[in-house]
This record gives structure tokens, sequence and C-alpha cells, in this order.
């Protein structure tokens, strides 16, 4: 067993905010949920599960008003993203192991906080919850024991600053999520949208019928050239992710481009009753 598993190290948690929001076009730490900014959401659900709660911010933030309401931990170093914060948090009290979350989850829920806080492993480098996407960490909801913080450093320190790329390579105890849906982000306005009418306005999204096209290596998966399906999902996104699932479509979303009534769309577009879709494989040969 490790020191940290011995000495029964302290939860402390970290609220990632201080990100750019480029792509939001606004400081999502702000955007409001049922009346109440993301940031504060966040911090209501951290900070009854540990013993201590921190807000990460770049040294620009310091002064802003969302902000100074919590205890906060300034980047050491600029430009590092979500592993320059958790190394600021880890500096600052390297005895702690740290629940580290971004402030950009709004369907997170304490059941789920819950269930990673009991799934706990001290004596490994991490415990994080397991992508129903993609297999690999979730690195934004997930716990840093204090022996992450030599090998997370050495990590930045060669170049490699992406913390989920940090998980795979460390001894991480992946755990499947109670909802997956609670680990969804929301980084654009079309996104922060959805997510309002779901949860801010107490709306629940409205089963629609969309009639789905398929072609390729999707119809062999599929075992079929089409079907109609009943569904919640809002984008072609959506609507993917829950058909691939079902049918265990081997192709990234990535890999496709995506129709809907006959006209090429974005994957955000926003799906209605009755609307037709197909996803459309790459064209194999030359």
């Amino acid at each position: 067993m490790s020191t940290a598993a011995a000495s029964g190290a302290p939860l402390y948690g970290l609220v990632l905010a201080g990100g750019h929001s480029s792509r939001m076009r606004r400081d999502k730490a702000t955007l409001e949920y049922q009346g109440r900014s993301q940031l504060e959401r966040t911090m209501a659900l951290l900070c009854d599960r540990v013993a201590h709660a921190f807000v990460s911010v770049r040294a620009a933030q310091q002064a802003d008003s969302q902000r100074t309401r919590y205890a906060l931990i300034v980047d050491e170093q600029q430009d590092l993203g979500p592993s320059g914060g958790i190394l600021a948090a880890q500096s600052r009290h390297p005895q702690a192991a740290w629940l580290v979350l971004a402030c950009d989850l709004p369907f997170l829920d304490g059941r789920t906080l819950d269930h990673l806080v009991a799934a706990r492993a001290p004596d490994r480098t991490a415990t994080a919850y397991r992508s129903t996407r993609d297999g690999l960490p979730e690195p934004l909801c997930a716990i840093y024991e204090p022996t992450s913080q030599a090998a997370l450093l050495r990590a930045v320190q060669s170049g490699q600053r992406c913390p989920r790329k940090f998980l795979i390579e460390a001894d991480t105890l992946l755990i499947d999520p109670p909802d997956p849906r609670a680990l969804e982000n929301v980084n654009t306005p079309d996104e922060f949208e959805r997510a309002r009418a779901v949860l801010g306005e107490g709306v629940t999204a409205s089963p629609k019928c969309i009639a789905v096209q398929y072609y390729a290596l999707l119809r062999e998966q599929a075992q079929c050239a089409g079907e109609s399906v009943r569904t919640a999902a809002g984008t072609p996104s959506e609507l993917y992710r829950e058909l691939k699932t079902r049918h265990r479509f081997t192709l990234p979303p990535e890999l496709l481009r995506v129709a809907v009534n006959a006209e090429f769309a974005d994957w955000s577009h926003p799906l209605a009753d009755g609307d037709t879709v197909v996803f459309i494989p790459p064209v194999a040969g030359g």
C-alpha cells in the first residue's frame, strides 16, 4: 500500500474555471442553469464531498467577482490547460488527493460524485470514469492521488500536457459512470441552449420519430438499410451516439458526414419530428 493510502490522504476539491471559453464566446463559469451559475452549482456539489474546495483560475482572473467568492488557486505556469490547474493545486497542498471537476458539466449530479468517491482507490495513481464514447479516461471528473503529482509534473515537462493521456499511461482505476450523460460538457452556444432547455427550464426533451438511412459498413453492422427511430436525441451527434451503442457501430463520427432531409448538415443541427437523417461513411476504393 502506498504512503497516501496508509495515511488516508484527505480529499480536497478543485473546480477548473481558468479556461478561455473561446468556443462558447462567453465565460462558461458564469452560464446560468436553474438560477445559478455553473461555477456556483459545481462548487455546491463539490463542497459537501471534500474537506476543502477551491477554484482553479488564471492569474488574470484573480479579481473576477464570480470567482472571488471562493478560495482560489492560481495557475503557477501559463498555457498548460487543465494540467496546469491540477499541478498548482498539488503544489499548494501536496498531502491531499484531489477530486477535479470541469466547470462545464451541467448534467453532473451528486449521485455521480458519490459513486466516484466510493470507488476511490488510494493505492492507485488516480480513479476516473471510463468514457462511454471511446473507453478512455475522463480526466475532468476524476480523483488524483498525491502520488500523481511527480508523474504529472514529469509528463508536462516532457511536453505532454493532456491529462487524459496522462491517465491512460498512469496506474488509473477506471470505472463506469452510473449516468453517462452526467459527464457531457457544454462548449458552444447551441449546446448551452439545449442544456438550458433540459435543465434550466425544467423541460425534458420530447421524443421524436426520425427516419435513419444506412450505407456501406453502417448498413452491414445495423443489418438493415434504414429504420424509424423514436428518440429524444436533439442533434445528429446525440442520435449517432445512441445508435452507435445500439448497433455497435465501429466508425467514429469524425469519419462520417451527416445529411438531414437530403441536405448536408452540421453534427449540432437541431432535429425535429419527421426528419430523415443519413450517416454517410467514407467512400472505399480509389
